[in-house]
């Protein structure tokens, strides 16, 4: 099944939704074996996306904590505007935003505290 492409019916069908848990970056050149959300690799280091448990059971440095919201529209990886429309919608009330992009759908990494502002804002791009 072939993802939305028109912005206008993506917003229309977000449904931002919320993965429980408590998520955080960690970096390394050499990361651990540990279970991941998301590995990155950067000419740096690898970036890891892990509950933060996970973390802290291992001595893993972060510098925050998150909120995971995954849109649950799926968008075609040609989507144009969904990450700006979603950012600009997140920045304009002052939730900083991390997206990563699936095949199936763009999730958002927002700080803890602002996870229930975010999916509301989100929620009101649909209407």
């Amino acid at each position: 099944m072939a993802g939305l492409t028109n912005l206008h019916g993506i917003l229309g069908a977000l449904r931002p939704s919320v993965r429980q848990g408590f998520f955080v970056y960690v970096t390394a050149s050499t990361p651990p074996e540990v279970d991941a959300h998301a590995r990155i690799v950067e000419d740096e280091g690898v970036t890891l996306v892990l509950d933060q448990p996970v973390a802290d059971e291992h001595g893993l440095a972060y510098e925050g904590v998150f909120g995971w919201i995954t849109l649950q529209a799926h968008t075609s990886l040609e989507a144009v505007g969904i990450t700006a429309a979603v950012s600009t919608a997140l920045s304009r009330v002052g939730i900083s935003c991390n997206v990563l992009a699936g095949f199936y759908h763009d999730h958002l990494l927002v700080p803890i505290d602002a996870v229930d502002e975010a999916v509301e804002v989100l929620g009101g791009l649909e209407s």
